[in-house]
């Protein structure tokens, strides 16, 4: 028993030893591949709500995951639930893709392309960027994984990194901050900053200006299921050379919910309608994040279609 007693302290000596000797890219590499094979492994599929703020106005969806692609109904606009007009509206929109299968195919596909362009630029992170680590911070409900402690690692532009295409470019502009929990090996938060300008579309449909900043934060929602819990936007530049672009969102992930992972479009989208139906507190707003200082420093109608669809553009 002394024996088998020392041999598990020493394992765990240097268990801790080699913690301590992983360096920052390493971390970084390993919570990269946890990434990768949690998004292309079999998972949880959630119902969830999405509390989105822009400059024109507030929006509260609930989001449900299907095994072809993700459906959302929107349940209140400027602190309004929808009016019976709207609400028949949005499911006459989502009973569309149910009707025309092949609307339903193109939504699926621009979904996977939308999960491929991430995924690529997850691959990238641990050479496209120098990591210098500045510390730790507690994770919160809504990052990282509650009473861990999140690495923070500042980095900034690999100056040896070569993009393979256009999708990783963006990078090679870009500082900021990463939060990883330690334990999980997990990327808990993603700030970063455009110190230059970034030209999409190889330039013709327009560019970024530098100052650009998002915030992509995820969280363990459930016995180990991490999900993106915010994002951030805010940006401006030209779109097409001449038109300009202002793009300040805010989205906040809450209320997940496990759904059968065998649900279809028709299935969820007949889920949604139950939720809707229910008398709960429709227009109950997100929880404010409780990381929301961690950064670099520790319309309607037709006008409306038409910002989304830029709005759109800009985040792929």
């Amino acid at each position: 028993m002394a024996g088998v007693s020392a041999c598990l302290a020493l394992s765990l000596s240097l268990a801790a030893d080699e913690s301590l000797r992983q360096t920052p890219v390493e971390l970084v590499r390993q919570a990269v591949n946890n990434e990768v094979a949690s998004d292309t492994g079999a998972g949880s599929h959630f119902m969830f709500r999405d509390t989105r703020t822009t400059a024109r106005e507030s929006q509260i969806k609930l989001v449900v995951e299907t095994r072809e692609a993700t459906a959302g109904m929107l349940i209140a606009q400027d602190g309004h639930p929808l009016t019976p007009q709207q609400q028949r509206a949005e499911e006459a929109r989502l009973e569309n893709y149910i009707r025309h299968p092949d609307e339903l195919t193109k939504k699926r596909k621009q979904e996977k392309e939308d999960g491929d362009r991430t995924l690529r630029i997850l691959k990238a992170l641990p050479d496209a960027f120098l990591y210098e680590p500045t510390g730790t911070v507690p994770a919160s409900s809504d990052m990282g994984r509650l009473g861990h402690e999140l690495v923070r690692l500042k980095f900034r532009p690999n100056p040896s990194y070569q993009p393979p295409s256009h999708v990783e470019q963006v990078l090679t502009a870009m500082k900021g901050n990463l939060l990883i929990d330690e334990q999980e090996k997990r990327i808990a938060l993603m700030d970063g900053t455009l110190e230059k300008e970034v030209g999409f579309g190889w330039g013709i449909l327009g560019h970024l200006d530098p100052g650009g900043h998002f915030v992509v934060q995820q969280a363990d929602v459930a016995n180990g299921r991490w999900e993106v819990t915010r994002m951030e936007l805010a940006f401006t530049g030209k779109i097409l050379l001449v038109k300009k672009l202002n793009l300040h969102s805010s989205d906040v992930f809450s209320d997940f919910h496990i759904v059968p992972s065998t649900l279809t479009f028709a299935e969820g989208v007949e889920l949604l309608k139950k939720e809707m139906a229910k008398p709960a507190a429709t227009l109950r707003e997100a929880p404010p994040s409780e990381s929301k200082a961690v950064g670099i420093d520790g319309q309607h109608g037709d006008h409306q279609q038409k910002n989304r669809a830029e709005e759109c553009l800009v985040c792929n």
